[in-house]
C-alpha cells in the first residue's frame, strides 16, 4: 500500500459541509445557463459551479428540444439544401425565451447565460440572418464555434468525465465529427497543438451522404460509389492522425497494448454506446449499470457493427435510442469500420462519455486545482462523518502494505479515491432498516444518491457499491442477488474478495464508532494487518493476520473486548475457503483475527 491511500479532506470543503454555505447572491454568481445548439437537437442546462462540488459540474436543470437544425436545411421532397426556415427560427427563439424564464426563476444572472452553436449553424446558408434573428428576439448573442474550437471544447467535455485519461478523443454530432488526442493528468490537460480535425461526417450528414451515393444506381454502382467514399474517409482520418502530432508516449503505449483507447462523446457515439449496453443487458451478461458515462467496450464488441445494425433494425424498444438514432445506426457503423481501418495500431477499447460541448465550456472555467479533484470523492464529501480522517486512517491500517519479500499487494484498482469515498459514505444508509440498507447501498452508485455524479467509471461504481453492501452485512433479498453478481462481473475475483474484506472492516468500525466520532487522544481501538504464512490450526495457510488492539484497563464496564470478539467472525468468514470468490478453488486467502489488550495510548 505505501502512500497509495494518502487522502486528506480540504478544510474549505469541511467548512461548506458544516453548513457555513454561500450567501444567495454569491451562489447566483456560480450559476451558469448554457444552450448547446447542435445539429440533432438543442440542449438547455443550468449548472452550479459553487464550491465544494464544482468539479462534478452539478446540474440544476436540463432539457432537450427536438429541433434538428441539420434536417431543417434540406427540402423534404427534393433533398436540396435550403436556408433555415422562418418557422424553425421562430421555434428556436421561443425555446430560448422559455429558457430565459427558467434561468430567472433559478437566479442565473443574465450575463451568465450563454448560447453555443456548432456545425449546423456554422454552415447554414443563412447563418448570419439566423443569428441576428436570435439576437433581436432574445437579446442574447450566439457564440459560433469554429470547427477546430468545437473539437477542443468537446475534448474538454470528455476530460470532465474522467479523473485521468490518455488516448484519442472523438466527438460525433449530427453534422460533423472531430478527432484529436487528449492527455488529462492531475488537472492539467494537453491537447494536440493542431487542435482537432473536423470532417462533415456527423451521424445525420453521413446518413444523408450514404443515401445519396446509392440513390438511382444499380447495386454494383452503389457499392462502388460507397467503397470509393470509404477510401476517401480512411485517407482523411489517416492524414488527420499524421498531422495531430500524437505524443510518442501514446504511440508506444498503443503498440504495447494493441491499440489506442478511444474516448467518445456526442449524440452519435452515445447512441452507439446505448446499443452496446442494450446488447449486454438483453443478449449478454445482464450488464448492471445503465449510465452511458463511464461505460467501456472492448475492441471486439465496439467494432461488431453487424450485430448492432441488426439490433437497431429488429429490437422493439431500445433504452435511450430514438427512432432518429436508429436510422443513423448504419452510418455510425460505417464510421466505426472506417476508424478501425484508419487508426494506426488499432482501437484497444472505447470509453463513452456524457460530456460534450456543454461540459467542455464549463470545465474550461475550472482551475487545475479543481480539475484534479476526484469526482467520486467530491460527490461523497457531503456525507463524510465527523471524524472522517481518523476513520480513514483506522481503515487503512487494516489493509496490509505491499510485502517486501513477495508480490503480495492490495489491488491498485481499488484506489485511494474509492477507499476515501467508502469512508465518506460509511454511515449514509445506517438509518435504514436491515431489510433495506444493504439493497439501498448496493444501488447507491447506479440509481441512488451517487448515480448522477459526473466523471465516475462503471468499475469504480461497482467497487464502491460492493464495499457499501458488505458494510451493511451483505444481506440481500433473493431478487437483488443477481444484480450484485452482475456488479461483481465488472471486476476481477481478486478485487471482489478485497471489497468483501474492506467492507467488513467498515462494518466493524461502524459498530465501534456508531456516531462516526473518534477521540484521537483516547482511541477505543488500534488496528494492524500484515501478510502471514503460518495461519490455521495446522499453521499451513497463507493470508492476513489482523489484530484489533484495545486499551488495557483494570476495569472494562463497557465490555469492549467481549463485544468486539463477538463481531470478529464477519472478517474471519471472508477468509474461509468456501467463501472465496469462485468457490473453494477460486480467489481468496485465509484471515486470522485477534483482539488483544495492550497500552495503546
Amino acid at each position: 500500500m505505501g502512500g497509495a491511500l494518502d487522502i486528506s479532506l480540504d478544510p474549505q470543503w469541511r467548512h461548506a459541509v458544516a453548513g457555513v454555505g454561500l450567501q444567495s447572491e454569491e451562489r447566483c454568481n456560480y450559476l451558469r445557463g448554457l444552450v448547446d445548439m447542435g445539429s440533432n437537437g438543442i440542449r438547455f442546462s443550468v449548472s452550479n459551479l459553487s464550491p465544494p462540488t464544482t468539479r462534478i459540474l452539478p446540474t440544476l436543470y436540463v432539457n432537450r428540444v427536438d429541433i434538428s437544425l441539420y434536417d431543417a436545411q434540406f427540402d423534404p421532397e427534393t433533398g436540396v439544401r435550403i436556408p433555415i426556415p422562418s418557422p424553425v427560427t421562430e421555434s428556436v427563439i421561443g425555446a430560448l425565451l422559455r429558457f430565459q424564464i427558467i434561468c430567472k426563476d433559478l437566479g442565473v444572472p443574465d450575463n451568465y447565460i450563454r448560447i453555443i452553436a456548432t456545425e449546423a449553424t456554422r454552415t447554414a446558408i443563412n447563418s448570419d440572418e439566423f443569428l441576428k434573428a436570435i439576437k433581436i428576439g432574445t437579446g442574447l448573442n450566439v457564440d459560433l464555434l469554429f470547427k477546430e474550437e468545437e473539437g477542443r471544447i468537446g475534448a474538454l467535455g470528455i476530460a470532465s468525465g474522467f479523473s485521468d485519461i490518455q488516448g484519442l478523443a472523438m466527438d460525433l454530432g449530427g453534422g460533423s465529427a472531430q478527432i484529436t488526442w487528449l492527455i488529462s493528468q492531475s488537472g492539467n490537460i494537453r491537447l494536440s497543438p493542431k487542435g482537432s480535425f473536423s470532417f462533415p461526417y456527423g451521424a445525420a450528414a453521413l446518413t444523408r451522404k450514404l443515401a445519396e451515393l446509392q440513390e438511382g444506381k444499380s447495386k454494383k454502382e452503389a457499392d462502388e460509389a460507397v467503397a470509393e467514399f470509404r477510401k476517401e474517409m480512411v485517407a482523411n482520418f489517416v492524414d488527420a492522425y499524421n498531422h495531430l502530432q500524437v505524443p510518442q508516449e501514446l504511440v508506444e503505449r498503443a503498440k504495447r497494448e494493441d491499440g489506442f483507447p478511444l474516448y467518445l462523446s456526442g449524440g452519435g457515439f452515445r447512441g452507439w454506446g446505448y446499443l452496446l449496453l442494450y446488447v449486454n443487458q438483453v443478449h449478454g451478461r445482464h450488464y448492471p449499470i445503465s449510465l452511458i458515462n463511464g461505460f467501456s467496450a472492448q475492441k471486439e464488441q465496439f467494432e461488431d457493427t453487424n450485430v448492432l445494425k441488426d439490433v437497431a433494425r429488429n429490437a422493439r424498444e431500445i433504452f435511450r435510442v430514438s427512432d432518429r438514432r436508429r436510422i443513423q445506426v448504419p452510418a455510425v457503423a460505417f464510421l466505426v469500420n472506417v476508424l478501425a481501418e484508419a487508426i494506426p495500431h488499432g482501437i484497444r477499447e472505447a470509453h463513452f462519455c456524457q460530456g460534450g460541448v456543454r461540459e467542455g465550456v464549463l470545465f474550461q472555467e475550472l482551475l487545475p486545482s479543481i480539475r484534479r479533484q476526484d469526482p467520486l470523492e467530491v460527490a461523497t464529501m457531503r456525507f463524510a462523518p465527523p471524524s472522517g480522517d481518523a476513520i480513514l486512517n483506522l481503515l487503512i491500517s487494516g489493509i496490509p502494505q505491499q510485502s517486501k519479500t513477495s508480490a503480495k499487494r492490495f489491488p491498485e484498482s481499488i484506489s485511494s479515491q474509492v477507499i476515501g469515498s467508502f469512508v465518506q459514505t460509511l454511515y449514509v444508509h445506517s438509518i435504514m432498516s436491515k431489510e433495506s440498507s444493504s439493497t439501498a447501498a448496493l444501488y447507491s452508485t447506479s440509481t441512488g444518491i451517487m448515480s448522477s455524479t459526473h466523471g465516475v467509471s462503471h468499475s469504480d461504481r461497482a467497487r464502491l457499491a460492493l464495499l457499501l453492501e458488505e458494510r451493511y452485512e451483505g444481506e440481500l433479498p433473493p431478487r437483488e442477488v443477481d444484480f450484485k453478481n452482475s456488479l461483481r462481473q465488472l471486476l476481477t475475483p481478486e478485487e471482489v474478495w478485497w471489497t468483501r474484506y474492506v467492507g467488513k472492516l467498515g462494518l466493524l468500525i461502524s459498530k465501534i464508532y456508531p456516531a462516526g466520532v473518534i477521540d484521537e487522544a483516547k482511541p477505543r481501538v488500534v488496528l494492524s494487518a500484515e501478510w502471514a504464512s503460518n495461519l490455521g490450526k495446522r499453521k499451513d495457510k497463507r493470508g492476513l493476520k489482523v489484530i484489533w488492539s484495545i486499551q488495557k484497563v483494570r476495569r472494562d464496564p463497557a465490555k469492549l473486548k467481549e463485544a468486539l470478539e463477538d463481531h470478529m467472525g464477519v472478517i474471519y468468514k471472508v477468509g474461509k475457503r468456501k467463501n472465496w470468490i469462485g468457490g473453494e478453488d477460486g480467489w481468496g486467502m485465509a484471515v486470522d483475527v485477534k483482539v488483544v489488550e495492550e497500552d495503546i495510548l
